[in-house]
This record gives C-alpha cells, sequence and structure tokens, in this order.
C-alpha cells in the first residue's frame, strides 16, 4: 500500500504522517516513510539546492525538473523495493505537489507536470493522496522560518491551497482532502476513516 500526504506548509503533514505510521504499526503493517525531495542521497543534495540554496538562480522549469529528478530517484531506491518487500509506504509529498507547485503557483502547464511525472515515477502513484486543508491564517502561524519555497508569500500560498482543492476535486478516486482544523486527534481521526478503508481493502 503507497500512501502520501500532502499541502500547503503549516498543514501538519509531518506530525499526521507520524501518528498513521503508529496506528497502521499497532495494525502489525510494516511502514516505509520518505519525504520529497529527500530521503536518497541524490535527494537530499537537490532538497539543500531547492529550499535552502538562496543565491542560485533556479528557472521554474529547472525547479519542475529537479523535483522530479529527485522524485525519480526515491522512487527507484525506496518506494518501489519496499512496495515489492509487502511494505506499506507513506511519502511526505509526491507528484501532486510539482503539479500544483510549479503548476499553478509557477504557471507552468499542469497536463505537462503529469505526463513528466508519470516518466520520472514510472507511472507509479500513491493508492491515495490525501490533501491537509486549512485556512490560509492557520496554516501560517504554524510556520517557523520559512525556506526559499515558504518566502513565496501569502498570494502564493493562498493560490497554491486553491489548486490542490482543486486537483482533489478533479480527481476524487486518487486524491482525497481532510479537513485540518482542530486538534492533531481529531485530525488523525478523519484521516483513519479515510485511510481505513484502504487498508481493508488491501487486506483482501
Amino acid at each position: 500500500m503507497f500512501l502520501s500526504l500532502d499541502g500547503i506548509d503549516g498543514v501538519g503533514k509531518s506530525t499526521q504522517l507520524q501518528l498513521l505510521v503508529e496506528k497502521l504499526q499497532q495494525l502489525g503493517r510494516e511502514v516505509i516513510t520518505c519525504r520529497e525531495p529527500g530521503s536518497t542521497q541524490l535527494g537530499e543534495s537537490i532538497r539543500k539546492i531547492l529550499l535552502n540554496d538562496w543565491e542560485t538562480p533556479i528557472d521554474v522549469v529547472s525547479e519542475m525538473l529537479l523535483y522530479m529528478a529527485s522524485r525519480a530517484q526515491l522512487v527507484q531506491e525506496v518506494i518501489m523495493p519496499a512496495l515489492e518487500r509487502g511494505q506499506t509506504v507513506i511519502a511526505d509529498r509526491y507528484l501532486l505537489a510539482s503539479v500544483v507547485y510549479q503548476g499553478c503557483g509557477d504557471r507552468l502547464d499542469t497536463d505537462s507536470i503529469w505526463d513528466v511525472g508519470r516518466v520520472a515515477t514510472g507511472g507509479l502513484l500513491p493508492d491515495l493522496t490525501l490533501v491537509l486543508d486549512l485556512p490560509l491564517d492557520e496554516a501560517a502561524s504554524r510556520l517557523g522560518e520559512p525556506d526559499r519555497i515558504e518566502s513565496r508569500g501569502d498570494a502564493y500560498r493562498e493560490a497554491l491551497r486553491k489548486e490542490f482543492l482543486s486537483e482533489a476535486e478533479n480527481r476524487p478516486q486518487q486524491i482525497q482532502v481532510v479537513d485540518a482544523r482542530g486538534t492533531k486527534d481529531e485530525v488523525a481521526d478523519r484521516i483513519w476513516s479515510v485511510v481505513e478503508k484502504i487498508v481493508e481493502s488491501d487486506a483482501r
């Protein structure tokens, strides 16, 4: 089983990912987690460039392709081997993030990004992507020191949020939105109400 969590920065992905891992482990599942960009030697090197290198100019097409290179390595080195071993994989961001951030946010054609993504991933998509959704001001209040992407401002972040919701509406079988307001346990319960169905189906 392959799941991914996504959404604008500050929605609580890291916290909810860990709670979901613990829930699945309680059911006896062996769970592998990964993050984008990152989780491989190449991916972590690319992450430093994309998020923390304020000096190097990066064109939007180059930015998209760097994310795809990290993703391609992640699929081959981490995700596919784990799935072949029968493990559950949960990714902190995946292809949807590129569609939203470089598509809506930076105005590349989203259909083209999906196409490039299919090449980078070998066509591997999550069984389900969960988009955690929060109002912009609440998500912003949870952020620490912004990285290069997070520093692009509120208008950019609001456009990202709308595009996440739009992609979920257009692809309801692949993407589901979870209200991320409330306590972490309340949000975890909402996530589990969705994931439990996938777990039951996967166990058959």
